[in-house]
């Protein structure tokens, strides 16, 4: 609850601190001037930027139900389920959370956690993780998962994300006045939005959403090392973690590609839109972490 009342503030002082800013600067005249009220456009960015990602976030676990085709543990119905389950209460205990869902999914080695709330989660294993993996690996995976719930993950990048849409809506449209503006000066016909400002707005909607993509892969990755940590201290040691990550990238488990060993990181412009680190990057940071 105290993750979802800072998402709101956050939100809200947001708006208050690109209001005030805009009144410094004299935008709001500006603006005001060329047919653009700057109030309801705060407002309008607050529930875009807001709205949009608070409903994702609460609808999270049930989407992920549908979407995945989850099939639920109840009940376990064998040792298996009852071991993994047994997991999850273990981790989830010891991480100071709720009781997560436990589910099963059909597809290759995966996992994942998702909720709105730290005590109404949901973990979720694949069937090829289980049949792919060691029961210490698997330990691993699930103890990273809880780690994600316990992290306040989910909030987390909930909230950077509807700052960062905020922001977007909110200067996608004051540049897009400002160059309708530019565009139409000396026409007296109306001082309403014309072409430029529609044009300009959709543009930069897109320029900007991407740029705002690199920020949340960014934080994204940054939860990834925090996780794997997160597992290996739910676990007692790292090892098993390194084992885990090491068997989804195909890798001997234990030893790293030389090419971490001697530069860690490679520039590629596809990897400022990942959600996760190269699973190299994730060995090494567990390697170079303190017992």
């Amino acid at each position: 609850m105290k993750r979802i009342l800072l998402f709101v503030l956050t939100n809200v002082l947001v708006v208050a601190v690109l209001g005030v800013v805009a009144s410094l600067l004299g935008v709001n005249r500006f603006l005001t001037a060329n047919g653009l009220n700057l109030t309801a456009l705060l407002g309008f960015a607050l529930v875009m930027g807001f709205g949009g990602a608070i409903i994702s976030l609460l609808i999270s676990k049930p989407m992920a139900k549908w979407s995945s085709g989850l099939r639920m543990i109840d009940n376990p119905q064998n040792a298996d389920e009852a071991w993994i389950v047994d997991t999850v209460r273990k981790f989830a205990d010891k991480a100071g959370i709720g009781m997560p869902e436990v589910g099963i999914f059909e597809g290759e080695p995966n996992a994942f956690a998702t909720g709105a709330f730290k005590n109404s989660s949901l973990v979720a294993v694949s069937t090829g993780l289980l049949q792919g993996m060691t029961h210490e690996e698997i330990e691993a995976v699930i103890g990273h998962e809880v780690a994600h719930i316990a992290n306040g993950d989910m909030v987390t990048m909930t909230l950077i994300q509807g700052v960062m849409n905020t922001f977007v809506v909110f200067l996608s449209r004051v540049i897009g006045y400002a160059v309708d503006s530019f565009l139409r000066r000396g026409d007296d016909r109306s001082s309403g939005p014309g072409i430029g400002y529609m044009i300009t707005t959709i543009v930069l909607d897109i320029v900007l959403g991407f740029a705002a993509a690199i920020v949340v892969a960014w934080f994204s990755r940054q939860r990834e090392f925090r996780a794997d940590a997160g597992a290996a201290q739910l676990m007692g040691r790292k090892q098993p973690m390194m084992n885990a990550l090491a068997r989804l990238g195909g890798l001997p488990a234990g030893e790293l590609p030389k090419a971490v060993e001697a530069m860690g990181i490679t520039g590629k412009m596809g990897q400022l839109f990942a959600t996760h680190p190269p699973i190299e990057e994730r060995i090494a940071a567990l390697q170079n972490a303190k017992a």
